[in-house]
């Protein structure tokens, strides 16, 4: 049985190597959990913020303003994939330095793509095809969605440095920025009764703020040039992750579009909004997690010993978070919406809902072992993954939907998750990861919560101070059951964070 390394546990002098020395395995850590603290206290901060804003929104919208801002989405997220063909992708992943011309060329390029795009955009606005669907709200929206494109393209340069650098607490202030900008915006239009329109006015402050912020934070020699040779180089890794990148859009964004085409827009609202709300603890834990350990990864891709330590870490911590967030979410959204008088409008939407937060929790095993894959630069076998996640969405979702309607598009969600256990066999052929050991004991804490909500969903039923009872009380069950089957486990892996 192979033993369990830890940071600390491992001998220097066994495993520091050509490409790294004591002291910077030590400066990689040490940026890492810094980094993954700050992102978990910008998160906090924002999916808080965030719960507020949509809980509000919900109660200002109604079920097609979602759809229209929905729709809109899945039309902007087809287009990004054209927006920067992978080239930030390859510059942080690249084993050296980039140079200034490397930097120019990607941003060069980006520009011409992001206008590019606000071409396309007015193109399509001008044909009509979308405001028979949207309304004339829409198309403000898609216009406003398409002008962020050249902003972000401003700013890209400086976040590609800050992560290379492991700079995390830097990286996340325009976040921070531009989310609550976003938010307050939104929300304040929307009570003004602005409808969907009100996300075309948050859209533009946020770029233009986003954009500003992090020029200040980390400026760097903006100029226009096309190097062949850095083009080349990068679009060796970037063609490939940009592949990835765009089976993604067509398993989501394109198949969601036509979802908005084929089924009615109140229908495709409800769907909008359970995603949207099922999507909140994925954000607050793996999305973010994510954007740290990319970079992090990529610069332990020759150490595959120290590589598989901050992968197994990395699931114990997403699956500590995210088992009992979704668990309490899929149990608690019944009572809020018979408590919250707005809320009953979205009844319809509760077993879409729980059906996506299952999914979910795939997700946050399978992201970070694609992200690993990634970073060692096995990005076929990401390819490979996503070909057959596309393929099942595609054929599962239609049959799925022919025979219980617009709940099929979480039936198939659901489904389709299960696949994901075809990542831990492709990460176990480079990486001798552990996975079970890293999530039974979170998996089993978060069933114990279940059972116990189950007990108690009709006290939550009553008012709104015994749901937030009953979620206090799903909580400490949580914590008990963890503490009772995983208590060592937990105290190692926290220690090892602190040393």
């Amino acid at each position: 049985m192979q033993k369990n390394l830890s940071f600390d546990s491992m001998d220097p002098r066994k495993n520091v190597d050509e490409f790294f020395s004591e002291d910077e395995i030590r400066s990689i850590k040490s940026k890492t959990v810094t980094g993954a603290f700050s992102y978990f206290f910008k998160t906090v901060l924002l999916q808080g913020l965030g719960l507020v804003t949509i809980f509000l929104l919900s109660a200002f919208f109604e079920p097609e303003d979602f759809g229209v801002y929905g729709y809109v989405i899945q039309i902007i997220g087809l287009l990004i994939f054209f927006s920067d063909i992978g080239l930030a992708a390859a510059l942080v992943q690249k084993k050296k330095e980039p140079t200034l011309t490397d930097y120019r060329t990607a941003f060069t390029v980006q520009q011409i793509l992001s206008w590019i795009i606000v071409l396309v955009v007015l193109i399509i606005s001008a044909t009509g095809i979308v405001q028979k669907t949207v309304g004339q709200q829409g198309i403000w929206i898609l216009l406003a969605l398409a002008v962020s494109f050249p902003l972000a393209s401003l700013k890209t340069i400086s976040s590609i440095q800050l992560e290379r650098e492991l700079k995390f607490s830097l990286l996340i202030v325009p976040q921070i920025f531009e989310q609550v900008t976003f938010d307050i915006i939104l929300v304040y239009f929307a009570w003004q009764g602005m409808g969907a329109g009100a996300y075309t006015w948050a859209i533009l402050a946020r770029s233009i703020l986003g954009t500003i912020v992090m020029l200040v934070i980390r400026p760097w020699k903006i100029g226009i040039k096309i190097s062949k040779k850095s083009l080349k180089s990068m679009l060796g890794f970037g063609a490939k992750f940009q592949l990835n990148d765009f089976l993604a859009r067509i398993k989501d964004q394109l198949y969601f579009l036509v979802l908005g085409q084929v089924l009615p827009l109140n229908q495709f609202g409800f769907i909008q909004w359970a995603k949207n709300w099922s999507m909140y603890p994925y954000n607050l834990t793996v999305q973010n997690v994510m954007a740290i350990t990319f970079p992090t990864f990529s610069r332990l891709q020759k150490r595959k010993d120290l590589l598989k330590i901050a992968l197994e870490k990395s699931i114990f911590f997403i699956s500590l978070l995210i088992f009992p967030i979704l668990a309490g979410m899929s149990l608690l959204i019944s009572p809020l919406t018979q408590v919250v008088e707005q809320y009953t409008k979205w009844q319809p939407a509760i077993i879409s809902f729980i059906l996506f937060a299952l999914s979910i929790g795939w997700a946050a095993i399978s992201t970070p072992l694609v992200n690993a894959l990634n970073a060692i630069g096995q990005i076929n076998k990401t390819l490979k993954l996503m070909i057959i996640w596309t393929t099942l969405t595609w054929v599962i979702t239609p049959i799925a939907m022919l025979l219980y309607g617009f709940n099929g598009v979480g039936i198939a969600a659901l489904v389709v998750s299960f696949s994901s256990v075809l990542s831990i066999k492709f990460v176990k052929k480079y990486i001798a990861v552990n996975i079970w050991d890293q999530v039974w004991r979170q998996l089993l804490a978060a069933v114990g919560m279940v059972i116990v909500g189950l007990f108690l969903q009709s006290v939550a039923s009553q008012s709104i101070s015994r749901l937030l009872f009953t979620a206090t009380i799903m909580g400490l069950s949580y914590l008990i059951a963890l503490i009772i089957f995983g208590h060592d486990k937990l105290i190692k892996e926290i220690k090892s964070l602190k040393s």
